[in-house]
């Protein structure tokens, strides 16, 4: 797959990028830690998967009432975003172990959720962390035609009402992504900035084996060994994936479609003005730093702007890097977009939908209103 268009110039005119980089590492340095999971990580991985597979047990086992599944369904879907945010991402990001190895076997989590471990390494951690918010380019801007999360997406008349049902789609987005979305990108012609898409071989067999099995272990066991009709399962499985869905669909949604971060535009020949990490810093937003207890559970994805620009740290740690890497933004004049908590951070992107939903505008974001600190 050959990779066209978009540029960042290399260069580091303010000393922004050395600085950063240098206390980061001093940090690390002078606390004598690695990067990687901690032992609170570590047991936080142990719980979330027993969340999802000990209720998942007990539903096969017909060892609760059918009103008591339902009741594990939730939790089920609560514990899938869960290992969705704080175990599959960090692994799959290469940041949960200095171990490649227990890094894949971690990340298999996802595969074996229903997701593909592959295809989200090139859409996520290749293309939406190198082209954050650039229309055209960033795939987490183009989730579904029924939403314009950005200025330079088509407006449709439907769009206008997309502040109403926009929450609503996102708890689709589990179940579109394990029946559809990995198929539809691995028969894509392009895929964002690539063009000619050439997948080996082994990913393809990955993807159909690891589909092929949690089709299996998911519905097909279920359906065989509980003792309810087939349309209680339904209800439970679809339970299950609305919970999980409408949790994963808004957290990372929170981070970009908010009001502060912008949508910078290339030139003509594909040049961005500014360097990577100052385009992460424009583009990406924080909320409810904190709140710890929604920092565990979210794998500190309400620190993304940490996570942008050190995606191979891992996501224990950005709670501490958080004050460092504001201090240095403010040092420089590079905004720090954040929102002080999750109901206000959901009440921005609830703006950012009626007003892309109802504005066919593509210039920079005006600046934050008030309660959003830059």
């Amino acid at each position: 797959m050959g990779a066209v268009g978009i540029t960042f110039p290399k260069r580091d005119v303010t000393g922004f990028n050395a600085e950063l980089k240098e206390r980061v590492a001093a940090h690390f340095e002078a606390a004598g830690r690695s990067r990687h999971a901690t032992p609170g990580m570590v047991l936080k991985t142990v719980l979330l998967l027993a969340a999802f597979f000990v209720p998942y047990g007990l539903i096969i086992a017909n060892a609760v009432p059918p009103l008591a599944m339902l009741g594990l369904a939730v939790v089920m879907g609560m514990a899938l975003a869960g290992i969705g945010f704080a175990v599959s991402h960090d692994a799959l990001h290469g940041a949960y172990s200095a171990n490649p190895r227990v890094n894949e076997w971690l990340g298999r989590t996802f595969d074996l959720l229903g997701a593909n471990g592959y295809m989200w390494k090139i859409t996520h951690n290749v293309i939406h962390h190198t082209y954050t918010n650039i229309d055209g380019v960033d795939e987490d801007l183009a989730v579904s035609p029924l939403l314009r999360l950005s200025p330079g997406a088509p407006l449709r008349p439907v769009h206008r009402f997309q502040h109403i049902y926009g929450f609503a789609t996102y708890s689709l987005s589990t179940l579109f992504w394990v029946f559809v979305k990995d198929y539809k990108y691995f028969l894509a012609r392009d895929l964002g900035p690539y063009k000619g898409r050439k997948h080996p071989v082994g990913e393809v067999i990955n993807l159909l084996g690891f589909k092929l099995a949690y089709y299996l272990w998911i519905i097909v066991l279920p359906l065989l060994l509980v003792r309810v009709p087939w349309w209680q399962f339904a209800i439970g499985f679809l339970v299950m994936h609305l919970v999980g869905g409408v949790i994963l669909g808004v957290v990372f949604q929170l981070a970009h479609v908010v009001e502060g971060p912008e949508y910078p535009v290339p030139d003509e020949l594909g040049r961005m003005d500014e360097a990577w990490l100052v385009h992460e810093m424009a583009t990406t937003a924080n909320f409810a730093r904190g709140n710890r207890l929604l920092t565990w559970y979210v794998g500190g994805l309400n620190h993304q702007i940490e996570h942008h620009l050190f995606p191979r740290v891992c996501s224990a740690h950005y709670p501490e890097l958080s004050p460092l890497v504001e201090a240095v933004a403010h040092k420089y004049g590079m905004p720090y977009y954040q929102h002080r908590t999750l109901f206000a951070a959901i009440a921005s992107h609830y703006r950012m939908l009626k007003r892309l939903g109802r504005e066919a505008w593509r210039e920079r974001m005006a600046p934050a209103p008030a309660g959003v600190a830059a």
